[in-house]
């Protein structure tokens, strides 16, 4: 197995510390590099391990923190920190380039190669990343299918990946629609796949804690969106040896 180091990474954003956590692949010299962001809950061990499993194929990645640190267990709380946040882009993009000048700092970081997925509010962070121009090589996204201000599109300059469950109740077909009506039209390379049978946060294993109604973990998609977001880092940001 590859050998990886990790080390936590403090750094501000939204008027908070932030605690990522940054995982370099075996070797000294500069690799392409992965910004990794959480569901909504915030940054916990599962997605700490996604920096870890992609350190050991070789990127250096950074799961970014969106609350300084905590993680919500109730979602209730978790909502009244979220829903404000998706609803303001610039804030979003503030987090999301807090975290991308911390990897970008990074000296094994190729700053020439860089991409960005994310998971639910992390997904939709770094699809603001995009409508704000920054320099990516792919991003992906699963259960984020959040939509932009108008023409902001335009500015996306990689190809684009989405992943949602097929009954997710918080991203269902219209907003399916008007997102890929959004790609489309800002002229986008973009793709979306559908998960036949998921919920919302399909990807995430159960955890203990009260789950909002149409959450629900799948194990065969969850695996098979991991797969998927791993193909699009190699069709767009090959590591070489």
């Amino acid at each position: 197995m590859t050998t990886v180091t990790t080390r936590t990474v403090e750094y501000t954003a939204d008027g908070l510390t932030m605690i990522g956590h940054l995982a370099l692949p075996a070797g000294t010299g500069r690799r392409p590099a992965v910004l990794i962001g959480p569901e909504g809950p915030g940054l916990n061990d599962f997605q700490r391990r996604r920096a870890d499993a992609l350190a050991e194929l070789g990127y250096v990645a950074l799961a970014f923190d969106l609350h300084g640190g905590r993680w919500f267990t109730d979602p209730q709380e978790m909502l009244a920190r979220v829903t404000p946040l998706l609803a303001d882009p610039d804030r979003m993009r503030d987090i999301g380039h807090a975290a991308l000048d911390v990897l970008r700092a990074e000296p094994r970081t190729d700053p020439d190669r860089i991409a960005a997925i994310g998971y639910g509010t992390g997904g939709a962070i770094v699809l603001e990343l995009g409508r704000d121009g920054v320099n990516l090589r792919a991003i992906g996204t699963v259960n984020a299918l959040t939509t932009g201000r108008p023409g902001e599109a335009a500015r996306i300059r990689c190809p684009v990946w989405a992943g949602v469950g097929s009954e997710d109740p918080i991203m269902p077909p219209a907003q399916r629609d008007a997102f890929t009506a959004e790609m489309q039209t800002a002229g986008v390379d973009w793709r979306l796949m559908v998960y036949g049978g998921a919920l919302h946060a399909f990807h995430h294993p159960p955890v203990d804690q009260t789950v909002l109604p149409g959450v629900g973990y799948h194990p065969q998609h969850a695996q098979r969106a991991w797969r998927d977001i791993v193909d699009l880092l190699a069709e767009c940001l090959s590591v070489t040896k």
